[in-house]
């Protein structure tokens, strides 16, 4: 009868778990040379950390070369058992924090861009206040699509998403904070700058090329950008910006973002009467994820804040 050496892994520690963060990043980077500014270490290294967990694996989790990087079989199964270790270690750290009396741990947010200094509602005010009761939480913020920003809320990757309101997913809670008023501009080199018969410039806006902001906000948005001819997308503003200031496109625009260029001569806003329409701005959370008093407090502070918004912004 022929025995079988099995592997017996011993206990797991600090540095098997940071091999595994290793691991992890790698894979959602995509290989070594995508994982070296996530991780902000040499390839070299990641190589010798990844053939250090190997080998205490006694597993390959990896292939790499012409063909890029992918994960073998193996390898795959030890990412997913990976997340689900991490999970519950943030589970148990969550558990800890919310033990003491006094709030620590991490606010992880995901926001679309451009809504943090919005005139409309003082974001500055919300962390303010956050600062004072909560001196000793850290609060991590990523930028990201409006899609990856809903995908990381459901999944608990974030706490917190801020998001234009453009649909209801089962499974989030929304959180309506305030409005902001857009407006189509173009730049004082397009061709419609100076135009000022109404009639005329309303004709001449259907052969206009138009930045699409590449999602569908609403009923009122969606009929603005009707008959346009969509000459590409533009989802942040900061790009969408620039290619209205080139002089060659049309694009929808917050009026608070676009005020710097107006007052300078540098934007107009055309038709404004027609061509406008208001988004919401809401934060969303999981509908039936980990209680957290601290993003529970987060969002009592943003209430506060809207309710201030709407009397300074009726």
């Amino acid at each position: 009868m022929s025995h079988v050496n099995r592997l017996v892994l011993g206990q797991i520690g600090d540095f098997e778990i940071r091999l595994l963060k290793l691991f992890k990043t790698v894979v959602e980077c995509g290989g070594f040379s995508a994982a070296e500014t996530e991780l902000n270490i040499s390839r070299s290294t990641i190589s010798v950390h990844m053939a250090n967990l190997e080998n205490r694996l006694k597993l390959k989790l990896c292939r790499r070369g012409r063909s890029g990087f992918a994960l073998t079989d193996d390898g795959a199964v030890i990412y997913e058992s990976a997340k689900r270790l991490f999970t519950k270690l943030e589970e148990f750290r969550y558990t800890v924090n919310e033990l003491h009396e006094q709030l620590s741990g991490e606010l992880k947010i995901v926001s679309s861009d451009n809504l943090w200094l919005e005139e409309e509602f003082s974001m500055v005010d919300v962390f303010a206040h956050l600062g004072e009761v909560a001196p000793e939480i850290n609060v991590s913020v990523d930028v990201a699509h409006m899609s990856e920003i809903e995908r990381r809320v459901l999944s608990e990757d974030a706490d917190i998403g801020f998001i234009h309101y453009h649909r209801d997913l089962e499974g989030l809670d929304y959180h309506h904070l305030y409005q902001v008023h857009c407006f189509l501009y173009c730049s004082d080199t397009h061709p419609l700058f100076n135009e000022q018969d109404p009639d005329t410039l309303e004709q001449k806006l259907t052969d206009a090329r138009f930045i699409h902001p590449g999602i569908y906000t609403n009923p009122e948005a969606s009929a603005q950008v009707q008959g346009m001819k969509n000459a590409g997308r533009a989802y942040h503003y900061e790009p969408r910006a620039a290619l209205i200031l080139s002089g060659h496109y049309l694009g929808f625009l917050p009026e608070s973002f676009a005020r710097r260029w107006v007052e300078k001569g540098r934007m107009k806003a055309l038709l404004p009467e027609q061509k406008s329409h208001h988004l919401s701005i809401a934060a969303i959370t999981r509908s039936h994820g980990r209680q957290s008093r601290l993003k529970e407090l987060f969002l009592q502070l943003l209430a506060e804040q809207a309710s201030v918004a709407a009397k300074d912004h009726p």
